[in-house]
């Protein structure tokens, strides 16, 4: 299974939705967002696109009440998870915060296949060594709205392979 990653879209719906659109094209069929999503319109668009999109909180919260009651009547396409998440997608084990620091703490633990985490700004991915002798994948798309930062970027996945590649937001 393919997934778009993605983080820091700070109110730019138009943005986030392209880049969806761009992950579904290329066969993405879950979405990932790793906070400061900050208000129910950015949303919108995207939830449109009718793939299943998961979020987490950021260290800019906007409106989680209206990203909440977005939740609860989005019929299982949005879920808005709150501080962090632990999902299991295609077979595999997903952690998914806000912050880097605590991604980083979460991928040695070496209970997750993959974990997420946004907040930088800047593009990451690699290999965590952990506590198991084992690797966890960690991933940070960067921002999907380019915001302080040089490019707007996200991460497609693919689950199967435990592949990784970031792609620049669409103009």
């Amino acid at each position: 299974m393919r997934i778009c990653i993605v983080s820091d879209s700070h109110d730019r719906g138009p943005m986030l939705a392209r880049a969806i659109e761009a992950a579904i094209a290329e066969g993405a069929a879950l979405v990932i967002h790793c906070g400061d999503l900050i208000g129910g319109n950015t949303i919108r668009a995207s939830l449109a696109l009718g793939v299943p999109i998961h979020a987490v909180h950021g260290n800019n919260l906007g409106d989680p009440v209206a990203i909440a009651r977005i939740a609860h009547n989005s019929k299982g396409m949005f879920i808005y998870h709150g501080l962090d998440a632990d999902i299991t997608v295609a077979g595999r084990r997903i952690f998914v915060t806000h912050y880097p620091h605590y991604g980083h703490a979460m991928a040695c633990t070496g209970d997750f296949d993959l974990v997420c985490c946004g907040h930088s700004h800047e593009p990451e991915i690699r290999q965590q060594s952990t506590v198991r002798d084992s690797q966890t994948w960690l991933v940070n798309p960067g921002t999907v709205a380019g915001l302080g930062a040089p490019e707007a970027t996200w991460i497609l996945g693919d689950l199967e392979t435990m592949k990784f590649e970031l792609r620049q937001t669409p103009d």
